[in-house]
């Protein structure tokens, strides 16, 4: 009996672990069935990009590659360019920012072929190189006109040591040499370079500048060829006989000793959390890999260099973490000197570990590749791809494209929230969006197929595709499940765009690349758990000893020119700033800076105390003003250089940083950020509409029975709990030509005839034109329900990360604006920003030191500096919004976007701050909810709140001893 019972039990345990091992695989389920036989390629009738490339190489389908390259001469070229000579006399073609130059190439036969560019970038922004390639004047297929050309980016001097110990890294600084690279796709979707199609006969190539000029030196048509194998790779080698030393050789080349990259965000980095990291330790800041987050975009690479003894066969390791995808691959380009040797190299995988993993590069088998080597210096090159992945997203983002036109198609009928008990007889009435419904689930189930082996593994992010699959395939079989779940669906499509960015990216950390003989034994990575638990113990212990918050050099706070620096940011923008401090500022000027990251609710009182900082950093506007009514901050004006100082900022980036007590009126602040909205728009959409891009709020009334008679709606912010955001209100009274205060600052007049106007036509926007007051501007823009709406410009970075599918279909314009009685037009909008401040003090020493820093820390050089460094940090959804007009400058907006900012930010207002200002925004806030929720009349609803906000001023003017509204005339 016993017998049995463990027999049973054995039977049970061995049934939990395949259950277990299956749910953890998330299943080997195929879908084949599903979609076997049925052609995916072809789209139903109205749904679908007619510009993408794979349907430009489907109509080019059967024409043979080119024989031979082509040179173009690039010295007869056409339009816009400077034809100079490089420093060996060979000609070359300057081709600025926004230029358009043309060139004439003759073709034997009808060929495909990649176009390869020899470039040299020029000192300027520094950020990548945008080009648009059309032929014929035609542009062949989406994402010709977004090509990207990298820049070459080297340490800026040898990496030195702070006064705590820790490893700093230089400065990264641009090299200057020519470069050879093929026009391909910036989203690296496509592994490959572009493929074009050229005519027999005389084409015309036209290269326009987008972004960043750059000095062209040769172009040539490379006829289209596949990559050689690894076993024809090892034929044309040569046979070579090596030593026994050069066998058993090797050599290790940290990560961090990376001798150029194509992205100044690849730089050196530092690990604590790892003891098998080398170099290792706990108690100070050492440099010990490379890569990390910024190391994500297709086409980045870093590049080491190392020698080798001999002529001869080597192998190639690579000391790799990759944990930043679970069930997800990291795949990397392998560049021996400049060229990827064979085909197995054009995508290395890196699968997903928590521990350091040596990655020898070996085929299926796990037999080591052998490279021919050549005695002396050689460079190895790993670079972003996508590989298999790519094409999987690639289908993914057309996936969504359709799938936002099949929710607009239906949203057209049933509007946002359908009746679920209407039957609207969609079948009938739109057969074309059940035909594509029923395609784009075989396509999602396919796309699940795909992804799964790949990876090996289901997993959460694929699991979305998969749920549209099914919910797909329930609205074909069952059409009335599409009104009952269209909300649904559509959170569902957002969601699967949220998944697509989160499987592009290929994050990768790299300790050390090893190079050895074939018979050298390479030591697999140690991570046991001893080793483990002793640096546990370690870190726990240099936690007590260690302050993190005190970032590079540390001085004694009594020490002769020594100031305290506050930030309230994040520590990627304290350490940014500090190697700024330690590299430029205090070798310039011999001030001794301490930065201390903290807590903005930490200020006010470290202030009182009388323990605060010299300098704060990066707060909002209306600290400066309510830290100068209680004269705890310096008059910036006292400094005889102060004007000079301010010429680079507008008057509406000073507005919020200016107090008036009555008796003196002074500066309490320089701005740092500037904020403001534009209007975005969809093109796809407004041209679908037959509709134009609107100047003017009553373009916008106007285009509204057309853009809600397809159930679309118009974006304008609304003040909510959460985000009391008043810019578009405020926006409508400058141009009506009112002001939210009266000249002396002592009372609110958004009561007069300009206000009132202004807020019955903003609450009218909602009561009247049934504008929505909660909406996510992103998702419904992405989707196209919200063609059109007003927002920061910050959100251009927010849109073009995470929208992909619909670049190049969409843009942004100045803010609406109102027609005046001389038939122009203000485009006023109100701006908001961070700033910097000087906490007041006696020392006249102390009192120069700051202002020397802040002077330095918003000139646009610094300004410049630390936005491109947080860019290249954190990305381009980060881009720095600078209050500096000739720091804006040097950001990596295009030439045309550049000129919309500038433009608008020209007609930017800042928020006067006073006392008992805060009663202004919450009591407006209020008044715009009254009228919108309970429909009271606008007018007396304004004035009401007016007086209570004329109240509240009052008693606070009466706190801090200001003299109250009307007290001035009688003095």
């Amino acid at each position: 009996m016993r017998k049995k019972w463990r027999i049973l039990v054995g039977v049970l345990v061995v049934a939990i672990l395949v259950v277990a091992l299956v749910l953890l695989s998330g299943g080997k389920q195929s879908y084949h069935d599903k979609y076997a036989g049925r052609d995916l390629t072809t789209d139903v009738t109205g749904i679908g990009r007619n510009d993408t490339y794979d349907l430009y190489l489907r109509q080019h389908e059967g024409v043979a590659p080119g024989e031979a390259a082509i040179a173009v001469n690039v010295v007869a070229f056409e339009g816009d360019g400077t034809l100079q000579q490089d420093a060996a006399g060979n000609p070359e073609v300057y081709t600025a920012d926004g230029a358009v130059t043309s060139w004439k190439v003759n073709v034997p036969a009808d060929g495909m072929y990649t176009v390869q560019v020899e470039y040299l970038t020029v000192q300027s922004r520094g950020v990548d190189i945008e080009r648009e390639l059309r032929i014929n004047d035609a542009l062949p297929f989406a994402g010709a006109d977004t090509m990207r050309f990298s820049r070459l980016w080297v340490d800026g001097g040898e990496v030195r040591k702070d006064n705590q110990g820790n490893e700093i890294r230089p400065t990264q600084v641009e090299k200057f040499e020519y470069q050879t690279a093929f026009c391909r796709d910036d989203m690296g979707y496509e592994t490959e370079p572009y493929q074009f199609y050229f005519a027999k006969g005389e084409n015309k190539l036209t290269l326009k500048a987008i972004n960043e000029p750059m000095i062209i030196r040769s172009i040539q048509l490379v006829p289209v060829a596949s990559r050689q194998s690894y076993e024809s790779y090892l034929a044309a080698q040569p046979e070579v006989s090596m030593s026994d030393t050069a066998k058993k050789w090797s050599t290790t080349i940290q990560g961090e000793h990376a001798v150029t990259r194509s992205s100044p965000s690849l730089y050196a980095r530092y690990d604590h959390a790892s003891p098998a990291t080398e170099p290792y330790d706990v108690y100070h800041t050492i440099l010990n890999y490379i890569g990390g987050d910024p190391w994500n975009t297709p086409g980045q690479w870093i590049e080491w260099e190392f020698e080798v003894p001999e002529d001869g066969y080597y192998n190639v390791s690579i000391k790799a973490r990759q944990t930043y995808q679970r069930g997800g691959l990291s795949c990397r380009s392998v560049y021996i000197d400049g060229e990827i040797p064979f085909d197995e190299m054009a995508s290395v995988a890196f699968a997903y570990n928590t521990k350091w993993q040596m990655h020898t590069l070996s085929d299926a088998q796990g037999t080591p590749y052998r490279f021919y080597l050549t005695a002396g210096k050689h460079a190895i090159r790993l670079e972003v791809t996508l590989g298999k992945m790519g094409g999987i997203l690639k289908e993914m983002e057309s996936s969504i494209y359709r799938l936002n036109q099949i929710y607009r198609k239906v949203l057209v009928l049933t509007g946002v929230n359908p009746d679920r008990f209407r039957d609207y007889n969609l079948a009938k009435v739109y057969p074309e969006v059940i035909e594509a419904m029923e395609l784009e689930s075989m396509r999602l189930y396919k796309l699940v197929d795909d992804t799964v082996d790949m990876t090996g593994q289901k997993n959460d992010r694929v699991a979305v595709a998969q749920t549209l699959a099914v919910q797909l395939e329930q609205f074909v079989a069952r059409n009335e499940r599409i009104t009952q779940s269209f909300t649904n669906f559509k959170d569902n499509i957002t969601s699967l765009g949220t998944a697509m960015q989160n499987m592009a990216e290929s994050k990768l950390d790299i300790d050390a690349i090893i190079v050895s003989g074939e018979q050298a034994k390479v030591k697999p990575v140690s991570n046991n758990f001893f080793a483990s638990l002793v640096h546990e113990v370690r870190a726990c212990v240099a936690s007590y000893f260690v302050d993190y918050n005190a970032l590079g050099d540390v001085y004694d706070e009594k020490a002769e020119d020594v100031i305290e620096v506050w930030l309230v940011t994040g520590r990627d923008q304290s350490t940014v700033l500090k190697t700024m401090i330690d590299d430029t500022f205090t070798s310039q000027y011999g001030v001794k800076v301490n930065v201390q990251l903290v807590a903005p609710d930490a200020i006010l009182s470290a202030v009182m105390a009388g323990i605060g900082p010299d300098v704060v950093l990066s707060v909002d506007g209306w600290f400066a003003v309510n830290y100068a009514m209680r004269n705890a901050v310096e008059d910036l004006t006292q400094f005889p250089d102060f004007d000079e100082v301010v010429k680079p900022f507008y008057a509406s980036a000073l507005e919020p940083l200016t107090y008036d007590n009555s008796k003196t009126k002074g500066v309490y602040g320089l701005p740092e950020t500037q904020l403001f909205s534009v209007l975005f728009y969809r093109t796809d959409i407004l041209a679908d509409l037959g509709l134009e891009v609107p100047e003017t709020w009553d373009d916008i009334i106007a285009m509204l029975p057309t853009i809600q008679g397809n159930n679309m709606s118009v974006g304008v912010p609304y003040p909510d709990i959460l985000n009391p955001d008043m810019s578009g209100f405020n926006s409508m009274i400058y141009q009506n030509g009112g002001a939210i205060y009266n000249e002396e600052k002592t009372r609110t007049v958004i009561d007069s005839e300009a206000g009132v106007k202004a807020f019955e036509f903003y609450t009218s926007l909602y009561n009247d034109y049934g504008l929505p007051t909660v909406f996510d501007f992103v998702s419904r823009f992405r989707s196209g329900e919200m063609p059109i709406g007003v927002g920061q410009y910050s959100l251009y970075n927010t849109l073009a990360v995470s929208a992909p599918e619909i670049r190049g279909l969409w843009d942004f314009t100045l803010y609406p604006g109102t027609k005046q009685a001389d038939g122009t037009v203000d485009h006023t909008v109100h701006a908001n920003g961070l700033c910097c401040m000087m906490i007041a003090t006696d020392d006249e020493q102390v009192k120069q030191n700051a202002w020397t820093f802040m002077k330095w820390w918003v000139s646009a050089d610094a300004q410049a500096r630390f936005g491109r460094e947080m860019e290249s940090v954190l990305g381009s959804s980060a881009r720095y919004a600078t209050a500096n007009t000739e720091a804006l400058d040097q950001l990596a907006w295009s030439a045309d976007q550049l000129a919309v900012l500038k433009a608008q930010q020209k007609d930017t207002r800042g928020f006067p701050e006073i006392a008992g200002g805060y009663s202004t925004t919450r009591h407006m806030t209020n008044a715009i909810r009254k009228v919108i929720n309970d429909k009271d009349d606008p007018r007396e609803t304004l004035l009401t709140y007016t007086h209570t906000i004329n109240e509240e001023i009052n008693i606070k003017r009466k706190e801090f001893g200001l003299p109250l509204y009307g007290e001035e005339d009688k003095k």
